[in-house]
């Protein structure tokens, strides 16, 4: 048991992408490659199972954190929810971003400036579905897509299945007792260098509506079957549950697993070495 716990510390992980609805996925793909300077990367339209899907992001994705948008036939809103927070984009100057989303008609819903009590730059868009995207100003900008943010019910018990079921790290954590809320940056490595998940816990509020708008996360795993024991033994012990046993998924043989955390967030881990063969 213990030698299966540290597997996740020494298993080659990543953040590949994040998996959401749109209604437009031509309108969707046209503002992140103008306002965000995103490129689109890969499109498959399913006519058979009525939906396509389109993958964006500011590099390749062998190395870069994507989006990957889904498009079901006929569907044109969805319910966001309330426990999903904001996707983040670092940038090395946040009033041009912005002046770029105005430009092109977006809607800034917080004007660039510094974050309540510290000196970092943020400002905040939302996109035509309603996504919630933060900028922030960093002189130097490694992969600009640079955090998803959700929020939790119990952030040490959420931090303690990202730690034991998924290898991360928290590499931050900031207690706001005068605003009532508390967040932990997770991830494979620091904070500036890579894409990291921002848990988000408020005061006294222990559940939050999903929606049916965001989808999951996906990970880099080198084995899906050993991280999927890992899960099932810290699910045993925090919460969550299994929603895919490990295995090749019909028709593409690349090999998955999925799961829910605690608090019902959904990630799914993805073979590497079939991943990048998917990419060819």
């Amino acid at each position: 048991m213990a030698d299966l716990l540290e597997w996740p510390k020494k298993d080659n992980r990543r953040m590949l992408h994040v998996v959401y609805r749109v209604g437009d996925l031509d309108r969707t793909i046209k503002f992140y490659t103008e306002c965000f300077g995103m490129k689109l990367l890969r499109h498959r339209d399913i006519p058979e199972e009525k939906y396509a899907n389109a993958f964006l992001g500011f590099g390749p994705e062998e190395s870069h954190f994507v989006v990957e948008l889904t498009y079901n036939y006929g569907v044109t809103s969805y319910d966001i929810g309330d426990g999903f927070g904001h996707f983040a984009i670092a940038t090395e100057d946040i009033y041009k971003s912005v002046e770029l989303i105005r430009a092109k008609g977006g809607n800034i819903t917080r004007e660039p400036g510094p974050v309540q009590g510290g000196t970092t730059v943020i400002a905040f868009a939302k996109d035509p579905d309603g996504y919630t995207f933060g900028f922030i100003q960093r002189p130097t900008v490694h992969d600009p897509f640079c955090q998803v943010m959700l929020r939790v019910g119990d952030l040490e018990r959420s931090i303690k299945f990202y730690e034991k079921a998924l290898g991360m790290k928290v590499v931050r954590k900031v207690d706001k007792p005068e605003s009532k809320y508390t967040v932990a940056m997770l991830g494979y490595g620091e904070e500036h260098e890579t894409t990291v998940l921002e848990l988000t816990y408020n005061y006294g509020v222990t559940e939050y509506s999903k929606g049916n708008a965001y989808a999951q996360i996906a990970i880099g795993t080198d084995d899906v079957y050993k991280s999927a024991e890992v899960v099932s033994q810290v699910i045993q012990e925090v919460g969550g549950k299994i929603t895919r046993q490990p295995g090749p998924i019909p028709g593409l043989n690349t090999k998955t697993t999925s799961f829910l955390d605690p608090d019902g967030w959904k990630t799914v881990l993805v073979d590497n070495v079939d991943f990048l063969e998917e990419l060819k």
